[in-house]
């Protein structure tokens, strides 16, 4: 189709709907002369990138009625999902580098006021969407996404999509998605053959990060010794307070970043302090989701959900996350003040349906068969003085697949890391570490069990640090009596 756009705003209302209906758009009586000229304008421009041999998916915000389906449309390329070949033991090194980064750019300017715009759909009960910009949530820069956009492409809460929008009509608040260019970095019409997140098969973890590639510290390497992590970890860190449990989450944050590993890495801290927040925002370049203690528990909810969400989306497109929550007993807090009462009640004031939906985002955490995988690592508090705490980590207790004990006698005595090597370990390590460093492990476990936890902490981070790297470690473990 050609036509003359500057020569349909000379139009009449009357004329324009008789173009429209020719075309094959309905329902135009209601519509105003705007709402018209923006329907055709968009229509052109789809004609003309289908012309040009331009894949890039388009439609108009304001439109009712879908087009045909291009995936049964000859001469158009049919998205299917291709799973990953089977996953067998290896590092993340092995793994093969990230692919470029979505080409979009924010912000960038284009014709007629509308500019290119990338956000994270958040979808509405009544079928409609928003794409959120900042840390989540409502804003005045929230750009509309009609339900027609969202029933065509399969798009689902959670979604990064990348668009080109228009500026707000005199009467609106928010702008309008006029075109869809990508989903998740992919093609949008990857986005409709994607499978459903809880159709994907979980699997034990066999892909392993080695933090202490990505680290001098010796925490990291202490970490990677008594308590390995893989990719698809759902990874529990108790600790007292002041305990110096997110120094410890800000330097796996630190090197995993350095490690370059395949995976988007996400920080999200919850009823936290302001200072803590600017502190995490500093020290890395991942994104760091927040919602600090000054903050309604309905926020913090909020803005957990968005983030498993969005967690769960990229895993449906076959990639990898890493999620470090502060932490699950907060959150489950949260949780307790803003779900309907079941009338029951735990021991400290816990109800027990609050408990259903932090499970659900901790148990989200899985390496899958098909490819992709989250990871969690969260952290839960003890020894508060709060019977609430407790309670809610003895619900957590034994739903991870790897658990990291801090304690507080080891770090009164400024002995840090504060990890208590003997409560401290991951399941089916086997599938994550060589045999010679396993047995390496096991001959250190044994000679641990007669040593109190904080003499058998100390003697291990002495030879820790006499040696370059776990590997040297290793090699000489043998020759060593600890007892």
């Amino acid at each position: 189709m050609s036509m003359e756009l500057d020569i349909l705003k000379d139009k009449k209302v009357a004329e324009l709907r008789e173009i429209a209906s020719a075309l094959g758009v309905a329902d135009t009586a209601k519509m105003k002369k705007k709402e018209i000229l923006d329907l055709l304008t968009n229509m052109h421009l789809e004609a003309a990138a289908q012309k040009k041999g331009n894949e890039t998916v388009q439609e108009s915000a304001g439109a009712d009625a879908a087009g045909p389906d291009a995936g049964k449309n000859g001469g158009k390329k049919v998205y299917e999902w291709r799973p990953e070949p089977e996953a067998v033991p290896r590092d993340v090194e092995d793994d093969e580098p990230a692919e470029p980064a979505d080409s979009c750019r924010e912000e960038e300017p284009l014709k007629d006021g509308r500019t290119l715009k990338t956000g994270i759909l958040d979808i509405a009960d009544g079928g409609f969407g928003f794409l959120r910009f900042n840390n989540f949530l409502t804003s005045d820069e929230d750009v509309y996404v009609s339900p027609t956009q969202i029933r065509r492409f399969n798009l689902k809460t959670g979604d990064k999509l990348c668009g080109i929008a228009r500026q707000p009509n005199e009467g609106e608040r928010f702008g309008a998605l006029l075109f869809v260019k990508t989903v998740n970095g992919d093609d949008p019409g990857f986005a409709r053959k994607r499978p459903d997140f809880s159709d994907l098969t979980p699997v034990f973890p066999n892909r392993r990060i080695h933090l202490e590639k990505g680290s001098r510290e010796l925490s990291m390497r202490l970490i990677d010794l008594v308590a390995p992590i893989g990719l698809g970890q759902r990874g529990m860190i108790v600790a007292p307070p002041k305990a110096g449990k997110t120094t410890l989450l800000k330097q796996i944050a630190k090197s995993i970043e350095r490690q370059k590993v395949n995976a988007e890495l996400i920080v999200l801290l919850i009823d936290e302090r302001p200072e803590e927040v600017t502190d995490m925002q500093r020290s890395i370049n991942g994104e760091v989701i927040y919602s600090t203690f000054d903050e309604q528990p309905s926020h913090h909810v909020k803005v957990a959900e968005m983030v498993l969400a969005r967690a769960q989306r990229l895993v449906e497109h076959g990639k990898h996350v890493i999620i470090l929550l502060d932490s699950i007993t907060r959150l489950a807090r949260a949780y307790n003040l803003v779900e309907p009462s079941s009338g029951r009640t735990l021991s400290g004031g816990l109800d027990p349906a609050a408990l259903h939906k932090p499970k659900k985002f901790f148990g989200a955490a899985r390496n899958l068969e098909e490819g992709g995988s989250i990871t969690i690592l969260a952290t839960a508090l003890v020894e508060t003085g709060s019977r609430m705490d407790d309670v809610i980590f003895e619900e957590f207790k034994g739903t991870g697949n790897m658990e990291l004990h801090l304690d507080r006698k080891l770090s009164e005595k400024r002995i840090f890391p504060a990890i208590s090597l003997n409560k401290s370990g991951t399941r089916r390590e086997d599938l994550l570490m060589r045999q010679e460093e396993l047995e390496a492990i096991w001959l250190m476990r044994r000679a641990m069990g007669d040593l109190g936890a904080q003499e058998a902490t100390e003697r291990i981070i002495d030879e820790l640090v006499h040696t370059r790297s776990n590997e040297d470690f290793i090699q000489i473990f043998k020759k060593l009596r600890l007892v």
